[in-house]
């Protein structure tokens, strides 16, 4: 129940995943984001699995990957902030502007601040030493059966916000928004960095 819990409260939660789904959903509706949607969701669980069996040891071995990893990952969030900000209009076919693939969003998480908090969170709390593995695998699954919804919701939100933003000034600001929200997601990351 206590791992429901958190998997509810750190999925529903805005954070990098949220802020993108709910512009994905808002400039290209729900069908097209669903590629987004499931690499979110399949990327996210294999990367608790994947910090649970060994990952998170390969960072304690070297810490400098970590803080590449996290300069990197910081640059690609600018980067997306800049491409929703630039958004040019509600629907699929807008040009360059397209929802992102599930190989996208699936790899996006190891470069999600929010994901490395959650999954390090999820495996050191709630996967017993007593059969681990088995443990870990449960713990991802939990999350991924909580989390999919989770993400839908955020998706489905700004599916219904469609209708608002059909004029061109008012999608722009709400980009604009969605963007300097993705950027704000940023700020423990620089606290984590500038305190190394």
């Amino acid at each position: 129940m206590a791992l429901s819990l958190f998997a509810f409260v750190s999925s529903i939660t805005p954070g990098p995943n949220n802020t993108m789904l709910i512009a994905s959903g808002a400039n290209f509706g729900f069908r097209a984001s669903a590629a987004h949607m499931a690499g979110v969701a399949v990327g996210f669980c294999a990367m608790i699995a994947a910090v649970g069996l060994g990952l998170g040891g390969v960072f304690r071995a070297f810490p400098a990957l970590h803080k590449v990893l996290a300069l990197a990952g910081g640059g690609y969030m600018l980067w997306l902030a800049w491409k929703i900000a630039n958004a040019k209009g509600v629907g699929v076919g807008q040009g360059a502007s397209r929802p992102q693939t599930f190989a996208q969003a699936a790899s996006f998480q190891l470069v999600n601040p929010k994901a490395w908090a959650m999954a390090v969170g999820a495996v050191t709390t709630y996967a017993p030493a007593d059969h681990y593995r088995a443990n870990v695998i449960l713990v991802s699954l939990v999350f991924f059966a909580i989390n999919a919804p989770c993400i839908a919701i955020w998706t489905g939100f700004g599916v219904g916000l469609r209708r608002f933003l059909d004029r061109p000034a008012i999608l722009r600001a709400f980009n604009i928004s969605m963007a300097a929200l993705l950027v704000l997601s940023l700020t423990p990351l620089v606290f984590e960095l500038v305190g190394r």
